[in-house]
């Protein structure tokens, strides 16, 4: 099968030696993604559901780069700094997927890459 692979330019691709999203048959997997800026910062500081709008909207366009879109999805996974806040996530989460409703697990981890990162999302997706 066809193996297509995409990047979003971030430097962590390179040093990790990751791709953003990768696209087997129908199969298309996306790396978390976070709401993170290019040279440091992100969108976002301190609101967790902005964060996750943000990598919802990084996640369709590396599904569109694979031929897919967010009606694809058919899981997510969805980290938080703070679990408190899920309901801010899960509002962005709903808003952005919609009808979708993909199958999500939504769990707290200590820390993400960079203390301002709040939310990371992956998304798996099956096309056709």
């Amino acid at each position: 099968m066809e193996r297509t692979r995409v990047g979003s330019g971030a430097g962590w691709e390179e040093a990790v030696g990751y791709s953003r999203a990768v696209r087997v048959g129908p199969w298309v997997s996306v790396a978390g993604t976070t709401a993170a800026l290019p040279g440091g910062g992100v969108v976002g500081p301190g609101d967790p559901g902005e964060q996750a709008r943000e990598a919802l909207r990084r996640i369709a366009a590396a599904l569109e780069q694979v031929g897919a879109g967010l009606g694809d999805v058919v899981r997510t996974r969805v980290y938080v700094t703070d679990v408190d806040r899920w309901e801010e996530v899960g509002r962005a989460h709903r808003e952005v997927l919609g009808e979708v409703r993909p199958a999500c697990t939504l769990v707290e981890v200590s820390r993400l890459v960079a203390p301002e990162l709040l939310v990371e999302v992956e998304a798996d997706a099956v096309v056709g």
